[in-house]
């Protein structure tokens, strides 16, 4: 049982749900606070309970729609620091703006770094996200940055199916540390794609290393967002002699027709978790299954308040 007075969490309206599980997994109740609109659309947040010499944790993704998402955590921060928090972490369980990390041609932002100073600037002490598109993200941050992996709430699901004859794919080859440590961890040997992108939406897989034919294949990457890498690879692993072919991802974007392509492809199961709310659509798709991170969320915001280790979850 853990109830703290001084402890207060709150949430946003890009994933309520997710930040009432984690508040049951804490067994404190969820902080109240009203968020409108003025009539020219611009948003208000107006927090109704009393936050002076608190811990606060706001509870908030963004994702789409990004835009308002970000502006709502940047006004939540502001809310709570000049209502005298004694600290006040964003919790980010997915990190939006996150691709454009560097200069890869000329006369383009760097939208990670900005929204990093942005969400600085805004108030917040510390940041709890999970999952980055890059690690390299936290030093983007002048603050303290616990970055969580969903990796053992995945692992154990998996685990749980007891696939046999597995290989665990790796989707590209920016993500081969990751699928390396599913094999290991899974029992089961690797493979790797080489993939080129074409467009935002569009990628092509041109070739696989590793062995294929008659095994189980495991997709493992940090989001999934047209669909078009798994699907792409999920028909050359069809055309190696794949069996039954699993995706698995941290964060279900399911952009434009993504449901709909992830349900004809020749895949098995798609397994996700509720970083990101799930449409209308994703919950009528019989192949996507989503689990919950609010006991890995909950437990590290325990954590941070305790001001204990954040890095013994993963030990």
């Amino acid at each position: 049982m853990f109830l703290d007075s001084n402890l207060k969490v709150f949430a946003g309206s890009g994933n309520p749900k997710l930040a009432q599980r984690i508040c049951e997994y804490l067994h404190t109740p969820l902080g109240t606070a009203r968020i409108d609109r003025f009539p020219d659309g611009e948003k208000i947040i107006k927090c109704d309970d009393d936050v002076r010499g608190k811990d606060c944790f706001i509870v908030q993704p963004t994702c789409d729609p990004v835009d308002a998402n970000l502006v709502e955590l940047l006004i939540f921060l502001d809310t709570l620091k000049r209502a005298s928090a004694s600290r006040v972490t964003a919790v980010i369980p997915y990190f939006g703006y996150a691709r454009q990390d560097r200069k890869d041609e000329g006369r383009v932002p760097i939208t990670a770094k900005l929204t990093a100073n942005l969400i600085t600037t805004a108030g917040a002490d510390r940041v709890l996200t999970m999952d980055l598109h890059a690690a390299q993200l936290q030093g983007f941050f002048d603050i303290p940055v616990d970055h969580l992996m969903a990796e053992p709430v995945l692992r154990g699901y998996f685990l749980g199916k007891k696939i046999d004859r597995l290989t665990v794919l790796s989707p590209d080859v920016g993500n081969i540390k990751r699928a390396s440590r599913y094999a290991q961890n899974l029992g089961g040997e690797l493979a790797i794609i080489h993939k080129r992108r074409l467009t935002g939406t569009d990628v092509v897989c041109d070739e696989i290393i590793g062995e294929l034919e008659n095994r189980n294949i495991l997709m493992i990457d940090d989001m999934i967002s047209t669909g078009g890498t798994v699907c792409e690879a999920a028909e050359i692993a069809k055309g190696r002699g794949a069996k039954k072919i699993y995706v698995g991802a941290t964060h279900g974007l399911f952009s434009g027709q993504a449901v709909e392509r992830l349900s004809n492809a020749q895949i098995d199961e798609v397994i996700v978790t509720d970083t990101i709310p799930a449409g209308q659509a994703v919950g009528d798709a019989k192949k996507i299954k989503i689990l919950s991170v609010a006991e890995l969320l909950g437990e590290a915001i325990r954590r941070i308040h305790k001001n204990e280790s954040i890095s013994a979850l993963f030990k």
